[in-house]
């Protein structure tokens, strides 16, 4: 396959030199250049990745981004946050660097979590990572719930180099990409506060989908679809004031 320029200047950029020739020849093969060369930076922040756990897009970090903003406008002092499906820890570690908060990040991948705890330590972040299957093992009540669940049905189609290398499981759900929207929502009342914040990252087809499945199961909520940097429906907030 092609490799293009971008990915050249990627290698050169963070690949030990000793490794280069090596790096273009696992990108020639499809390799995702983050895998090569290990980590990724996500909000300024140092996210180590491999074939365990998704790659970190831009999306994800202006979900971040605006999450912080929601944060600290409906809530003072230190917030509980609860990251599911967290894969790298890339969100919950950065929500931990930039505002005042607590945060639990859950997986049902044994492998993520060990890539998410790695990133803890090499971050200095003090995020709790656990096994569960979105609410399983959870026992506690949060101000803020935040996922960037799989959310890819299985019949839509995907570029060769996400599907051939990233994980399946953080990819596609069932229900045409809504099972864990669904599932959060309709769960997530018995931990959440009594003034929430939920906040999703989507498909760009999925927004007003997911926005009838939470006034569906939740009362009294503000629901924001909002858009990503290409103008396309990326994320939902959910809000009880």
């Amino acid at each position: 396959m092609s490799v293009n320029d971008k990915d050249i200047e990627y290698l050169k950029k963070y690949l030990p030199s000793d490794r280069y020739e090596e790096g273009i020849k696992l990108l020639d093969r499809g390799i995702p250049v983050q895998y090569i060369v290990g980590n990724v930076d996500f909000y300024g922040n140092t996210i180590n990745v491999n074939e365990n756990v998704l790659i970190p897009r831009f999306e994800t970090e202006l979900l971040v981004e605006k999450t912080i903003k929601l944060v600290k406008k409906y809530f003072d002092g230190c917030t509980r946050i609860l990251d599911i499906g967290t894969g790298s820890g890339c969100i919950a570690i950065t929500l931990n660097k930039e505002i005042e908060c607590n945060v639990d990040g859950v997986d049902i991948s044994e492998d993520a979590l060990y890539v998410a705890r790695e990133n803890n330590e090499i971050n200095n972040t003090d995020v709790n990572f656990y096994y569960s299957d979105v609410f399983s093992n959870v026992k506690d009540k949060y101000d803020v719930i935040i996922s960037n669940p799989p959310y890819i049905a299985y019949n839509e189609e995907i570029m060769d180099i996400v599907y051939n290398n990233e994980p399946h499981s953080a990819l596609f759900a069932d229900d045409n990409g809504l099972y864990f929207y669904d599932k959060i929502l309709r769960e997530c009342k018995d931990y959440v506060k009594d003034r929430f914040i939920v906040a999703f990252e989507i498909g760009y087809e999925q927004g007003e989908l997911v926005k009838k499945l939470a006034e569906k199961y939740l009362d009294n909520v503000i629901v924001m679809v909002e858009k990503d940097y290409s103008d396309k429906d990326r994320f939902v907030f959910v809000i009880r004031e």
